[in-house]
């Protein structure tokens, strides 16, 4: 075991695309899922300006925001965005398998926090991510934790999978208890979203004023939610009272619908607890008429429908005016509550054979993840 700096295992992989852009995918900031050590998404023949290139085997880190952990392992060649850094093992150091778990790793991402410059993106530039220090164990070591450690990543992904097919037979049993929601086929009261809920939203204390932050106010962003996120109970970064009153900030109580209505739109989650959140949502307060859990699933499950009502060139948002003139089915509240317990429950023929609700499968990952993280601090730290 021997204390290394990254720069001594690893270089910044520095090539620009000169020829047709077309054969490569493409991957942005926002492909890159928080937490996630495999690349997961892309674009293929879509228009960009990106030019650095990638191989397969590199790690994609974002280094703008860099608490909201991104980095994964490119599965092919392509090309991404500037606010990328693409990072290459020197092979003769560190193996290549093992080298996106120095890196998608805490304490490494608390480091690039604190290099960062700039007030509304912060950015880590690889010159002061390359002095990052870390233990790394002998080749034969390095190979055996590679080993346990992909095989995590492996259950975790299964586990993924089987949330993924909870969320289709949810989809089912919502159509069929309500119908087409927007269209309203069933004839249920049809009620203007404005209607039946309140509209809370957020902005973002001066991230330039130490004195906003690293309080223990929960403030949430877009990009710690994901498609398996259905309860928020606690946040990336956290603010003070300070920051609280210089943003003018209006916490929402336990059991708000959260939406993002910006980069991107409809991301969907239910506070669990009281919090607050920056100007990328649009949050709902439900009225007595409302369950919660029900206006949860509508958003989630119409996301492409509220995704076409977005406006704006750079970057789609959708307006609170918008949305107020946007009407739902509302149907009687003994049925939304039955959908509720179905949800929570989730009581379905193959959730049955794998003995774990969708719940269960939740926390069993989020233990499998604490799992991993302790195993990388303890031999990686």
């Amino acid at each position: 075991m021997s204390r290394v700096h990254l720069g001594d295992v690893a270089i910044e992989h520095k090539e620009t695309c000169k020829e047709d852009k077309s054969m490569y995918p493409i991957v942005g900031l926002e492909h890159l899922t928080p937490e996630q050590i495999t690349l997961q998404n892309w674009d293929l023949n879509t228009e960009n300006t990106f030019t650095k290139v990638f191989r397969k085997g590199n790690i994609l880190f974002g280094r703008r925001r860099a608490y909201l952990k991104k980095a994964a392992v490119a599965p092919f060649d392509g090309i991404c965005s500037g606010d990328i850094t693409v990072i290459e093992a020197k092979e003769d150091k560190i193996i290549p398998e093992l080298l996106p778990f120095v890196i998608q790793n805490d304490d490494l991402f608390d480091f690039a926090v604190g290099k960062s410059a700039g007030s509304l993106s912060p950015r880590v530039k690889w010159t002061h991510l390359q002095n990052y220090e870390f233990e790394l164990p002998d080749k034969q070591k390095q190979h055996e934790l590679a080993k346990v450690l992909w095989a995590i990543e492996d259950t975790r992904k299964s586990y993924q999978q089987l949330i993924k097919r909870t969320d289709e037979l949810v989809k089912s049993q919502f159509i069929e208890l309500f119908g087409d929601v927007l269209s309203n086929d069933r004839g249920w009261d049809y009620c203007l979203l404005s209607e039946v809920t309140e509209f809370v939203l957020g902005s973002t204390p001066k991230s330039s004023e130490p004195s906003y932050w690293d309080g223990d106010i929960k403030w949430i962003t877009p990009a710690e939610i994901d498609d398996n996120t259905f309860e928020l109970y606690d946040s990336v970064r956290h603010i003070t009272e300070e920051g609280v009153k210089a943003a003018s900030l209006r916490a929402f109580p336990a059991g708000t619908v959260i939406f993002s209505s910006r980069a991107p739109i409809g991301k969907t989650a239910i506070a669990g607890c009281e919090v607050y959140c920056n100007q990328g949502f649009k949050n709902f307060i439900c009225s007595e008429r409302l369950n919660p859990v029900y206006l949860f699933a509508l958003l989630r499950l119409n996301k492409d429908y509220f995704i076409g009502l977005g406006t704006g060139a750079t970057f789609k948002e959708l307006p609170k005016s918008r949305l107020e003139k946007i009407s739902i089915s509302v149907p009687p509240r003994s049925i939304q509550d039955e959908f509720e317990q179905f949800y929570r429950q989730s009581d379905i023929d193959f959730l049955e054979q794998s003995d774990k609700s969708k719940f269960e499968l939740n926390r069993a990952l989020d233990e499998l993840t604490a799992t991993y993280k302790q195993i990388i601090k303890d031999n990686l730290g």
